[in-house]
């Protein structure tokens, strides 16, 4: 099914501002990525509600968070879930009814689908099975962060969640030592001290802002060093799920053999010889190859 943007469709899924008092149209089938609010619940666009009324049945991570915007907003439609442990076994379900005709809402605990979620096979699938697939578009914790940070918007990457255990992430964070531009990661606040030292040791210093409880009663967004908020997360680990926005890295100088040779010496007291010159490369620019025959030497 081919989906054209530009018709002008009266259709809520194809472009329509329709005022709240105007009856519902009937959807164009096909699946539709719901955002959901992030925690305030009035966060939640018309166009939203209008399809969450509007498709045969809403895909979602917990029935229950869900239920509570549903209630909150007197939407009856019903729900199935849909979540990284059943998804496997339910997909081709899913699938099977929006080759049918179906109209699907898939929507996430909060948030934007298909970030930090397991809705991207989903849409794989049906993107191969020929059936529309439709954004309704809203909020977003990485966004919401991003915007608060007080730090450069116009280059950023999404990282996700970082590697739970220290050696993968230590990893994972060299890769991300040179990339040029304002990194958003995803923490759970048990690791969010240990995760912010172990991004000051690899990133350096960098401005950071840690964002917590987006757009609830108890929001908070706190500014520094990558080193100073990392005392202070360890000291007090917050709870909840949070966002971390650090700066990009400053313009580098120029890594001697010397710079080089002491790097790896102190990865080397941490790590494997490969995964000692994924870091320094990471963090002086070279080749990760010419890295690692001089990470082999050196331990000889």
């Amino acid at each position: 099914m081919q989906q054209d943007a530009s018709t002008g469709s009266s259709d809520p899924g194809q472009g329509s501002e329709p005022s709240e008092a105007e009856p519902s149209r009937k959807l164009t089938p096909g699946l539709y990525l719901v955002a959901t609010p992030i925690g305030n619940l009035g966060d939640v666009t018309l166009r939203a509600l209008q399809v969450l009324r509007g498709v045969d049945v809403i895909a979602c991570e917990d029935t229950r968070i869900t239920r509570r915007l549903l209630e909150r907003h007197v939407v009856a439609t019903p729900m199935t879930p849909y979540h990284e442990h059943n998804a496997r076994r339910v997909r081709p379900g899913l699938i099977a009814r929006l080759s049918e005709g179906a109209r699907i809402a898939l929507v996430s605990d909060a948030g934007t689908p298909l970030v930090s979620d397991p809705g991207f096979k989903l849409v794989e699938a049906a993107i191969a099975a020929g059936v529309a697939v439709i954004p309704v578009p809203g909020a977003s914790a990485a966004l919401a962060a991003l915007v608060v940070a007080g730090l450069p918007t116009d280059r950023f990457l999404f990282v996700g969640f970082l590697p739970p255990k220290a050696a993968a992430r230590w990893t994972a964070l060299a890769e991300l030592a040179a990339v040029r531009a304002t990194l958003v990661i995803y923490e759970t606040g048990p690791r969010l001290g240990s995760a912010l030292a172990d991004m000051a040791h690899v990133l350096g210093p960098r401005p950071t802002a840690v964002a917590r409880e987006l757009t609830k009663l108890h929001e908070t967004v706190v500014r520094g060093r990558l080193d100073a908020l990392a005392v202070r997360f360890a000291e007090a680990p917050p709870r909840g799920e949070i966002v971390v926005v650090v700066g990009p890295p400053a313009e580098a100088t120029p890594w001697d053999d010397a710079a080089i040779d002491a790097a790896l010496d102190d990865a080397l007291a941490r790590l494997s010889p490969a995964a000692a010159a994924a870091e320094v490369a990471g963090l002086s620019g070279r080749p990760r190859r010419a890295i690692y025959a001089r990470a082999l030497a050196r331990r000889r």
